[in-house]
């Protein structure tokens, strides 16, 4: 679910096929993109045949398949044809075409750094409820700072529009008893841990009742920053279920917050 100043976020995959589906979809499309999260597979991403060549990480080749990825969806030249079998010589771009989508990607950035990567090459932030490092300041600052840099550097590299940044959420609202059976032992602070050798940062869980769970996200100070906040739900508790939690989130806790569905 996505709760907004503005507007709703879609999501979608890569490839060309995008274009077709923002096309059909009436320009509605948003695309996430990112790295990935660190893998319990070991070299996972080897498998698929992304094998960084030597001195290369597995995140320098991400956004460098990324820059590939936005000057496909944007027009420019690609590929050229064969003149061996069209008997011509020409640059080839991806199609279809559909404009404006170029603004509708989004960049997982899971630190400082990479949140102003993103902002200097024109793509808008989205920020989950992972960070890969960690100052000593509780995650909502920490994120918020991300934002306030990232910001910073977008307006440093000089787009003329303006960036979208959206903030992920665990939020639990606890009406009934099958809730409070599920989640009422939910911890209330930030995690603390190691990935990839790298000492990181876990934002909480928001459980409780919905009048709590709006004050404290009113409190959040990266949820105060950003324009879109994605909520996560479980969805392994079923359709019904999660349907009734999005309900009490739309109903209750985002109009406190001041923001719609």
């Amino acid at each position: 679910m996505v709760g907004e100043r503005a507007h709703g976020v879609r999501e979608g995959g890569l490839d060309r096929g995008n274009q077709a589906a923002d096309l059909i979809s009436g320009g509605r499309l948003q695309l996430g993109v990112s790295r990935g999260s660190p893998e319990t597979v070991l070299r996972g991403s080897e498998v698929l045949g992304y094998q960084p060549p030597e001195g290369v990480t597995a995140a320098d080749l991400a956004r460098s398949k990324t820059g590939i990825f936005l000057d496909a969806i944007s027009g420019q030249v690609v590929a050229r044809t064969d003149p061996a079998r069209t008997g011509v010589s020409g640059g080839l771009a991806i199609q279809p075409q559909s404009p404006g989508l170029r603004d509708r990607v989004w960049w997982g950035a899971g630190t400082r750094a990479t949140a102003q990567w993103a902002a200097g090459i024109g793509v808008n932030l989205q920020s989950s409820t992972l960070l890969s490092e960690d100052t000593g300041v509780p995650f909502d600052q920490l994120q918020a700072e991300q934002i306030a840099l990232y910001r910073e550097a977008w307006q440093a590299a000089g787009h003329t529009r303006e960036p979208r940044v959206s903030v992920s959420r665990s939020v639990l609202p606890i009406t009934e008893e099958i809730d409070r059976i599920y989640f009422g032992g939910q911890g209330s602070d930030d995690q603390i841990g190691l990935l990839e050798g790298v000492r990181s940062r876990f934002g909480r869980t928001y459980a409780g009742a919905p009048d709590t769970i709006a004050e404290e996200l009113a409190a959040d100070a990266a949820v105060q920053a950003a324009d879109t906040v994605l909520f996560t739900v479980p969805n392994q508790l079923g359709v019904a279920y999660n349907a009734r939690i999005l309900e009490t989130i739309t109903k209750h806790i985002a109009p406190a917050i001041g923001w719609s569905a």
